[in-house]
């Protein structure tokens, strides 16, 4: 782990909040002073959580996002607890001959502080019982709780619609609610992080009838205490299981006949996603962006279309933003002492000028150097960008939809923008296991770019992408790049940490950049692929040119901030989802 991401002191110090009641007063809940305690916590349920610093390496931005949550609970004083696996093999990239491999290395809770409670178990047909070691570790006004076993298998092992992977999530959701119990902790809401974690509402349902209440009561309540936060946008992506699956994995973890009975109804053509039992058993439910919670194609047992409301996802401004840029924003009074907008905001960042940027992105450039003094690039070699030299980065999961390669479309042109502006060019992300069309597509990137002087020396493919180098990134280089095909990312929040560290934003109008209609930062757009790719080309040329100017460099940067800066703030998320969850009364 690098100890620059994770050990350096930050210039920054927040104000220190006395209690979570400052928080609620400010948000108008002072009834959340009694409504959530250590004892009846917000639950947040999440098959992956992206923490590093605590051991846990999740599978991409599902992940960063469940741990930004619980940082940004815990700096708010909020009582929030995190039900997760930790998962004892940590998955690694290499490049061999430009190709890339995958390594795995173990891990183990105590290493990290977690401390062992005691085991529990879930329960298959036809086997043993599957013992699941409990472990905790609190953090201020938060703690982890999770589950592990070592024959768990890594996040995402096999097939979307396998045996291991439902019962990964059979695991987290009965091993994790009886570990909850086994610690006197009652929920007060749970929040559901995405469809695999669906098993935890079961579970309480099913405590609920074995306890004596009704079915329908015990629906209702269930119902009215658990949120469904969606991330992905059409039902058909969603895994789908067989009844045998469930009939192997699931029924022998029920104690109630009458939730048995209803679990079987939920079949159609003895087949069934979770999707659907998410949809049933949540009363609350919430996509991640205004856009995804408008075109994601949902639909109940009814065929009715599911309705989301929008809580775009934020970031913890102190993890990933550069300390002296949230000292410029403390003293500039452009955000409180929450991590909220101040009324003011857009006054206040008026007053940044192109002198204070250009000294952020030095300190930005300093930063990543450290850190790309420990990196490999796709030559197994260490880089480092010169201060005065223009940088441009991919940074994101190397997946098809976000189109990495989109740049390398036309490398005569690419090769004139970094000679031109004196340019360098990072891509960093991992193409995701078993993706057999991205790994090609990265290989024929990486021979296009060694088949090139020019870009050779220029583009650096950066291994083993995780949240030490996206960090990195985001306050070191000048101009990110943010392509996904438009309708295909639900938010996203690599281009937050950009915009946040004063960076100039290069995107289509996908996932939460399109909260803002229209975008408010360089837009990608087209008819097609081909107009896209020319847009995307001019607008490379006008970023570099605003770099260079320091009126059109504050202009635009004041923009993207002004508009961006009450999306990004993760304070603001919890603001909403706690409105969401508790409704004035």
């Amino acid at each position: 782990m690098d100890p620059y991401f994770y050990t350096e002191k930050p210039k920054y110090r927040p104000h220190d909040i006395e209690d979570a009641s400052e928080f609620y007063d400010i948000i108008e809940r002072s009834s959340l002073t009694h409504q959530l305690s250590d004892s009846r916590p917000y639950i947040y349920w999440t098959m992956e959580i992206y923490d590093k610093a605590n051991g846990i390496k999740g599978g991409g931005g599902l992940g960063v996002l469940a741990a930004d949550t619980r940082r940004v609970a815990e700096k708010l004083d909020v009582p929030f607890v995190v039900v997760t696996p930790f998962y004892r093999s940590e998955s690694h990239q290499k490049i061999t001959n430009l190709e890339q491999e995958e390594f795995s290395e173990t891990v183990s809770p105590q290493d990290y502080g977690f401390e062992y409670i005691d085991d529990v178990s879930v329960s298959s047909r036809g086997f043993p019982d599957a013992s699941l070691s409990i472990f905790k570790k609190a953090l201020g006004s938060t703690q982890f709780v999770t589950i592990s076993e070592p024959n768990f298998g890594q996040l995402y092992e096999g097939e979307g619609s396998g045996d291991h992977r439902l019962y990964q999530e059979v695991a987290l959701g009965f091993g994790g609610y009886k570990a909850l119990k086994l610690l006197g902790i009652k929920p007060a809401v749970i929040q559901l992080n995405e469809t695999a974690t669906i098993f935890a509402a079961l579970a309480r349902l099913d405590e609920l009838c074995a306890n004596g209440m009704n079915l329908y009561e015990a629906i209702v309540y269930v119902r009215k205490h658990t949120l469904y936060t969606n991330h992905t946008l059409l039902q058909a992506a969603e895994p789908e299981f067989h009844r045998s699956q469930f009939e192997k994995l699931v029924l022998p973890n029920l104690k109630s006949n009458a939730v048995r009975c209803w679990l079987m109804e939920q079949f159609r053509n003895d087949r069934l996603r979770p999707n659907l039992l998410a949809i049933e058993l949540t009363e609350a439910k919430n996509g991640v962006s205004k856009l995804h919670a408008r075109v994601a194609n949902f639909r109940d047992r009814n065929n009715d279309k599911v309705k989301f409301h929008a809580i775009t996802n934020g970031i913890d401004l102190e993890t990933w933003v550069l300390p002296e840029i949230m000292q410029l924003y403390s003293e500039s009074g452009i955000i409180d002492k929450f991590g909220l907008p101040t009324d003011n905001f857009h006054a206040k960042i008026d007053t940044l000028t192109a002198s204070d940027l250009r000294a952020m992105h030095r300190a930005g450039r300093a930063a990543l150097n450290r850190v790309l003094e420990h990196r490999k690039d796709q030559y197994n070699h260490p880089v480092q960008i010169p201060e005065n030299a223009l940088l441009f980065d991919f940074k994101r999961r190397f997946a098809n939809y976000k189109r990495p390669y989109m740049p390398f479309t036309n490398p005569k042109a690419l090769r004139q923008i970094l000679v031109d502006y004196n340019a360098h060019y990072i891509l960093a992300g991992k193409v995701h296991q078993g993706d057999t069309v991205m790994y090609q597509r990265l290989l024929e990137i990486l021979q296009l770019v060694d088949a090139d002087p020019i870009l050779k020396e220029r583009v650096h493919y950066i291994q083993d992408y995780d949240e030490e180098l996206g960090r990195a990134l985001a306050v070191g280089s000048n101009i990110a790049i943010n392509v996904p095909e438009v309708g295909w990312e639900a938010c996203g929040t690599s281009w937050e940490k950009d915009i946040a560290n004063l960076k100039l934003l290069i995107s289509t109008s996908d996932g939460g950049v399109a909260d803002i209609k229209p975008i408010a930062c360089l837009e990608v757009s087209g008819k097609n692929y081909d107009e896209e790719v020319r847009s995307l080309y001019l607008n490379i040329h006008k970023a570099a040119r605003i770099m260079q100017n320091d009126s059109l460099l504050e202009k635009l940067t004041h923009r993207q901030l002004k508009a961006y800066l009450p999306i990004i703030s993760g304070a603001r998320m919890m603001k909403d989802y706690l409105h969401f969850l508790f409704p004035k009364r």
